[in-house]
């Protein structure tokens, strides 16, 4: 049976292969970002508690959301590029590349790292301006990577419980993932405003003890956030984009095990990896 968001009703019976898509189009409420490193403020509307831990049939993958489930970052890149060249005056081309080089944090932490002497307040207008736009211009288009919604389904039936961890805002990845009707596969959803990606790591290893857990990302610090959890397995995908190039061998040097540029091998791999090695008998 494929996971359902956790919190929620049971509706009744569902589609075998997820439900339909939201219609395109739809439009996407702006969100501003809750990050720790935002001085912006808005409700979160997130349930509070804590999840009980509990046992998985059979390991947990823990998909980033941005470069990895969705292929927007050329999408997203230029309206980062436009701000930076802006608000900074850093040439647009190598604003893109210094965005590149630093995805996967937080926009907020990635300002403060490339503009360690830029004022406080241009950083968080800056990152404000980004968030709205990146939902209209950037989310608006985005679209899965073409294997991503049948590897999901495979997943699903083989077994493994699959959750995201994004530095988007968490009401916007739901809204994306259920718009292009991928959200039904993912048992949780932690974004800006639950913490940092190690943070979400911690949170899902300590959701789920006793099972194997991946990260599957696109960047350094993805992979780093993975290696930095004891019990994470990190794995990644590659990019290759016109001006930004990220092969397996980069994410191998920061952690990956396993690093390809589309993830459709990506079942094969976790077998791999889950699978105990057969003894051999000894002949008499």
């Amino acid at each position: 049976m494929a996971s359902r968001p956790a919190g929620g009703t049971d509706p009744g019976p569902r589609n075998p292969d997820g439900p339909a898509p939201v219609p395109e189009g739809t439009e996407l409420p702006v969100v501003r970002s809750t990050s720790q490193f935002a001085e912006i403020e808005r409700p979160i509307g997130r349930p509070a508690g804590v999840v009980e831990p509990k046992e998985v049939a059979r390991g947990v993958v823990v998909f980033d959301l941005d470069g990895t489930l969705l292929d927007d970052l050329w999408l997203i890149s230029s309206v980062a590029a436009d701000l930076l060249a802006k608000a900074f005056g850093t040439p647009a081309e190598e604003a893109r590349v210094h965005y590149f080089a630093t995805t996967g944090m937080p926009f907020e932490a990635q300002l403060s790292q490339l503009y360690p002497d830029a004022p406080p307040e241009l950083r968080a207008s800056t990152a404000r301006t980004f968030h709205q736009r990146k939902v209209t211009e950037a989310y608006a288009k985005a679209k899965p990577f073409p294997e991503v919604p049948k590897l999901l389904k495979r997943l699903d039936r083989e077994g493994w419980t699959m959750v995201v961890s994004t530095g988007a805002e968490t009401e916007m990845a739901d809204l994306i993932l259920e718009r292009e009707g991928l959200r039904y596969w993912f048992e949780e959803v932690l974004g800006s405003a639950d913490g940092t990606k190690r943070e979400h790591l911690s949170e899902y290893r300590r959701r789920y003890p006793k099972a194997p857990l991946f990260m599957v990302g696109d960047s350094r610090f993805d992979m780093e956030a993975a290696d930095s959890v004891p019990g994470v397995t990190a794995l990644g995908r590659a990019s290759s984009i016109r001006a930004w190039t990220l092969t397996p061998a980069d994410l191998a040097q920061w952690g990956a095990v396993w690093a390809d540029y589309s993830l459709t091998s990506l079942p094969e791999e976790l077998e791999r990896l889950t699978s105990k090695p057969k003894s051999r008998r000894r002949g008499r």
